[in-house]
């Protein structure tokens, strides 16, 4: 018998060994700010340290020096190496799944009328919103898989036997409908599994990971038709789902940052939708798009320009980068970026910055919902006032999306604890939750009360004043204020 030559091609090995050699190459030149870290640290001669213990202090540390590159990489690099698959191992379920595309345009015409019914003064002159393709949405299924271990791997069986394995585990109905976060152009489900196996684990349900389209190539409002489209297949489940339908009570939409945005984006358009008495053509059937249980909205990226002045206020404590000009985006050129035609902004067209479904903190009304968010304390107030019950908690000196981020920190935990239990409630009993302002102490973990009355300076002119100013546009209110 003649003997077998190797295949030709990159193996998994070969993989491995390229992507290791580029962490050291990344990692290299961040070794002497990460010494002066752990020295500051240790000698308790930086403020940080009087908040967070030296590993969660040099993480955020080097994560910022990360993304404060002088020579930044091209936008497509970027996102590239944020959507590598790190592999399936340990105690998670994953079903990947898709849904079909329906036969009728419906659901992509309600939302343009949605987008349009909301723009009001915010959009410019008769700017007229894109009308992206309704395109099969990718997802994942995720659960808790109790009685694996870290190494375990995924059995080898087809996608709708995993789903059903799943679903043996699952205590309880929660369906949390999950989007990543990522700025809007970076990360995938996949590099969010930690995030949501551990939802699953501590809601006892299960959770739809959904692979909305990325900008820049695909700008406002092309994740947002893809967020509808993914409820619409929870509620009415498309041909060959391995579902069945999901009653709108047991659906929580949740997310981080731009996930945060996007599940608050898609709450407001299902509101808009209901306001102008609205349904959408399905497959078939004409069907009611009902509210959900909730959200639940981990540092919810609400203010996309960037207008607010706690984007520099609040800059020791994190990891992002300073507010730049919009009009400065330094990457260099490459085949996604600058778009065409150009734009300011990654996300979203010029005349459409300042849209109330992109910029969550310019909506008029929130009346109607349960909400459960953990940064913006503007938003908190806006919902106080529409009568919406929130839980609102704040954690002391913590960087943006630090539970996913300090996964072992003590506050990750208290974090991910009050996340699920809104989740839970939301979905089991709705009308016991109680509106509540946490303040969650760092270290000790102490919670105090805040006064809602005192959770923002500001009113709704203020804010629409920072957003004209901050996109160059002239505001229709007097007295605009200096840029800060």
């Amino acid at each position: 018998m003649a003997e077998q030559k190797p295949k030709s091609g990159v193996t998994k090995a070969t993989k491995a060994a390229t992507a290791r050699l580029q962490l050291f190459w990344t990692v290299l030149p961040q070794i002497p700010s990460v010494i002066r870290v752990v020295l500051l640290h240790v000698l308790k001669m930086s403020e940080p340290s009087r908040y967070l213990g030296l590993r969660e202090n040099v993480i955020v540390s080097f994560i910022r020096s990360l993304l404060d590159q002088p020579k930044p990489q091209p936008i497509s690099k970027t996102q590239r190496m944020s959507l590598r698959d790190p592999g399936i191992k340990g105690r998670i379920w994953v079903s990947k799944v898709s849904s079909q595309v329906p036969p009728e345009e419906s659901i992509r015409d309600v939302l343009v009328a949605a987008i349009d019914s909301s723009k009001g003064q915010f959009v410019v002159s008769d700017g007229k919103c894109r009308v992206p393709d309704i395109i099969p949405v990718e997802a994942e299924w995720t659960g808790y898989r109790a009685a694996a271990t870290p190494s375990s791997e995924l059995p080898a069986i087809p996608e709708e036997k995993k789903y059903g394995e799943m679903m043996k585990e699952c205590s309880s109905d929660v369906t949390i409908l999950y989007f990543h976060g990522g700025a809007y152009y970076l990360m995938d489900p996949a590099s969010h599994r930690p995030t949501t196996k551990r939802l699953a684990k501590l809601t006892g349900g299960r959770v739809y990971s959904v692979r909305y389209r990325l900008a820049p190539q695909d700008p406002f409002p092309s994740a947002l038709l893809d967020a509808l489209v993914s409820y619409l297949a929870l509620l009415y489940p498309p041909p060959g789902a391995v579902h069945a339908a999901v009653d709108a009570s047991n659906i929580v939409f949740s997310g981080d940052s731009a996930g945060g945005n996007l599940s608050l984006a898609l709450l407001q358009t299902v509101l808009e939708i209901r306001r102008m008495g609205l349904k959408v053509t399905w497959f078939g059937h004409e069907r009611e798009v009902p509210l959900p249980a909730g959200v639940a909205a981990n540092s919810p990226w609400l203010d996309i320009v960037q207008s607010m002045p706690s984007w520099t206020a609040n800059q020791k404590w994190d990891y992002l980068p300073r507010p730049r000009d919009l009009a400065d985006i330094k990457q260099p050129k490459d085949a996604i970026w600058p778009a065409q035609p150009p734009r300011k902004h990654l996300y979203i067209d010029d005349d459409f910055l300042l849209h109330p479904l992109a910029c969550l903190h310019l909506n008029a009304s929130w009346r109607g919902r349960r909400l459960s968010t953990y940064e913006d304390k503007w938003l908190v107030s806006k919902l106080v006032k529409d009568g919406v019950a929130v839980v609102f908690e704040e954690y002391e000196a913590m960087p943006h999306v630090f539970a996913a981020i300090l996964e072992k920190a003590p506050q990750s935990a208290r974090c991910f604890d009050g996340w699920a239990k809104f989740i839970s409630q939301a979905c089991r009993s709705p009308q016991e939750i109680q509106s509540s302002f946490t303040t969650i102490k760092a270290k000790t973990l102490k919670e105090v009360n805040i006064n809602v009355k005192n959770l923002s300076p500001f009113t709704e002119e203020d804010l629409r004043k920072f957003a004209y100013e901050r996109v160059g546009r002239k505001s229709s209110f007097p007295n605009t204020p200096a840029k800060l």
